[in-house]
């Protein structure tokens, strides 16, 4: 179930469904990433490694290697240890590979390419979730009377979720200054040369017009690979 909901310049940014089975499989190490049964993966694909100690220092490289141009990302141990950690994971599976980005969001606040699901449909993950690692030192959104909300910077990268603690393979990266809720985490970040090609796609728009669907310009994560 992907939710879709815009109120008060605040947006869920979907990632699948928020149900977990009553007896999942949960790894041993601190990250818990557990399956979910009643969710199955969108593609084959084994838990991550969970070991006592979680890296937490370093930040790998991914290439996003898309038929709109490369979308370099820096990832960011330190803030993030398990969902770096997942997400290396699932690129060594090549679970990324001939994927779509499904969904472009072109609010005058809210500017985010989301992609990260092999059905192509916003419903799909890995079979496993694991919890929010929230960021703390966003800066607050302008004009917001109640304080709640933040911003996510241009060029970010980020989970998508359905609610608390349902991570799995859904990503989006910002394509300009984005007003929400800090209830994403946030991982890493866009190079400048992969902001140049999300910027070509968020120029061409929604399919059909509108602020929030399809991007026109189909962008298809041909393959993703680790470069450092």
């Amino acid at each position: 179930m992907r939710i879709l909901l815009v109120v008060a310049l605040t947006m869920v940014i979907g990632g699948g469904a928020a149900r977990a089975s009553s007896s999942p499989d949960v790894t041993r190490g601190p990250c818990g990433y557990a399956k979910t049964p009643d969710e199955p993966a969108a593609r084959p694909v084994p838990l991550p490694p969970d070991p006592r100690r979680t890296p937490d220092r370093g930040h790998p490289g991914v290439l996003l290697k898309t038929n709109r141009g490369p979308v370099p990302v820096v990832l960011d141990r330190a803030q993030a240890p398990c969902t770096v950690q997942s997400f290396l994971h699932l690129v060594r599976e090549d679970f990324y590979d001939v994927t779509t980005c499904h969904r472009l969001t072109a609010y005058p606040t809210l500017a985010v390419l989301q992609c990260g699901d092999p059905s192509g449909t916003g419903e799909g993950g890995p079979g496993y979730r694991y919890r929010d690692e929230l960021p703390t030192s966003l800066p607050p959104a302008p004009n917001d009377p109640t304080g709640e909300r933040r911003t996510y910077p241009r060029g970010t990268l980020a989970m998508a979720n359905a609610g608390p603690d349902t991570n799995g393979s859904q990503f989006f990266l910002v394509t300009s200054d984005s007003v929400l809720r800090p209830n994403y985490t946030v991982f890493g970040r866009v190079t400048e040369v992969g902001l140049a090609t999300l910027d070509r796609v968020a120029a061409g728009g929604v399919a059909g017009g509108g602020v929030d669907g399809p991007p026109a310009l189909t962008t298809e994560v041909e393959r993703a690979k680790r470069f450092r």
